[in-house]
């Protein structure tokens, strides 16, 4: 099963963060290291809230009923005349349910580890939101995913599997539970890219062939 790293080094993964580069006027090399911390976090969020059956069962819905994975299938439409409206209301939606109160937290700790403004952060995490959940969407359908038992073992799986990914989980857990200045961010990114580190910058070494 493909993970978050094998996204990120991905062609989709490599037009994700040109095309959110492109929205926002940002670098690609900071994108990168914003989404690289994003990412995880948005996904161990939704494992958090997938522990409880109705958690689960509401990503379950959302994933059957309209994140499809059909977002994928033309990201060079969606980013070439600039994001869609409804798109990032979605990811506003996305957003609220899965950070819920923990959104401006998270926003400011990305901002303070990337330097970018919190409101540019936002516009990023609002695009990457719908895009992960049709990542999510496309990985159940993959996978036979058809119940709310399944989708926490894919979440898990898709950060890594195993002790890493429990550890994984528990770093973001507590990041999203204190008050963190976001210092945590750096080990999650680690993980999720199969221990590389190096800061900003060289999270995702490589991917632009730097």
């Amino acid at each position: 099963m493909s993970g978050l790293l094998d996204l990120m080094n991905s062609p989709m993964g490599k037009q994700l963060i040109q095309g959110v580069a492109g929205q926002t006027g940002q670098s690609t090399d900071q994108t990168g290291s914003v989404l690289s911390m994003a990412l995880p976090v948005l996904m161990g969020a939704m494992k958090k809230n997938a522990a409880t059956p109705e958690g689960a069962q509401g990503l379950m819905n959302a994933l059957s009923n309209k994140h499809d994975g059909s977002i994928l299938d033309n990201l060079g439409g969606l980013f070439g005349g600039g994001v869609d409206s409804s798109v990032m209301d979605d990811g506003a939606g996305i957003l609220g349910h899965v950070l819920g109160n923990r959104q401006p937290q998270v926003e400011n700790a990305l901002s303070s580890k990337s330097g970018m403004d919190a409101g540019t952060i936002g516009t990023i995490l609002k695009v990457a939101a719908p895009i992960l959940m049709g990542y999510l969407g496309k990985q159940s359908r993959q996978n036979n995913v058809n119940d709310s038992n399944g989708i926490g073992d894919l979440l898990g799986g898709l950060m890594g599997g195993g002790q890493t990914a429990q550890k994984q989980q528990s770093l973001i857990e507590t990041f999203l539970d204190s008050d963190g200045d976001g210092s945590i961010l750096d080990d999650v990114a680690s993980m999720a890219l199969g221990g590389k580190k190096g800061g900003l910058g060289g999270l995702l070494g490589g991917l632009f062939g730097k």
